[in-house]
């Protein structure tokens, strides 16, 4: 019955991730964004390109999806009948499971020909749900990073990349440590892109408009 419960919740959490936030909120001010700046739909081409106000309600919506299919994993695997056995080893892999479908369906939705966004906001959301301590670490580095640098995506595989040790540094747990690690090589897997563009000079900062994809 408990695998029901994971098919379940990974479905559902993946068509909550799926929503592409920053299209819809292009689309409601006329523009296609996936034809603008970076190209890609999530909050940081958002941002450069719908503005403040929306690019942060996309922010904050993708970060929720993360957070929604995490729970919302729980509550469906109680829908469906599940009683005590569904202890807390058992409540901690459908919160996960949830937030990689969340990511998973953020990186590649359907309604857009499985094209979608780098996962980074709706990850977070994850973590903040699941680990929160390692999550917030991760938030200062990103922050940290963004000052410096300017570049998000930098800070963004950065983050990525510290989390699984920062997961198994506070949680000490190998089997969250593993989940953590492939949530993590799926952002930084769609980031190979701005890897490149790193590497080369051309990746876009913070404040720039000029369309590099």
């Amino acid at each position: 019955m408990f695998a029901i419960y994971i098919i379940c919740a990974i479905l559902m959490a993946y068509l909550l991730g799926s929503l592409p936030t920053g299209y819809l909120a292009g689309r409601a001010r006329g523009i296609d964004i996936r034809k603008e700046g970076s190209g890609n739909i999530g909050a940081t081409n958002a941002l450069r390109v719908l503005g403040p106000s929306l690019g942060i309600l996309v922010l904050v919506i993708d970060l929720a999806k993360g957070m929604a299919a995490c729970y919302a994993a729980i509550w469906i695997a109680h829908l469906l009948g599940a009683g005590p056995e569904l202890g807390p080893q058992r409540q901690m892999l459908l919160m996960l499971v949830g937030g990689l479908g969340a990511v998973l369906g953020h990186s590649f939705t359907c309604w857009l020909g499985f094209k979608g966004g780098k996962g980074v906001a709706t990850t977070a959301g994850v973590f903040l749900a699941v680990a929160l301590k390692p999550a917030l670490v991760c938030l200062v580095i990103f922050i940290i990073l963004v000052a410096l640098s300017r570049y998000v995506s930098l800070a963004s595989i950065t983050a990525a990349v510290c989390l699984p040790g920062l997961v198994y540094y506070f949680h000490r747990d190998i089997f969250l440590t593993a989940l953590t690690l492939l949530v993590a090589l799926l952002v930084i897997y769609r980031h190979r892109g701005n890897i490149g563009r790193l590497l080369n000079g051309t990746e876009l900062k913070i404040g720039d408009h000029n369309k590099s994809k």
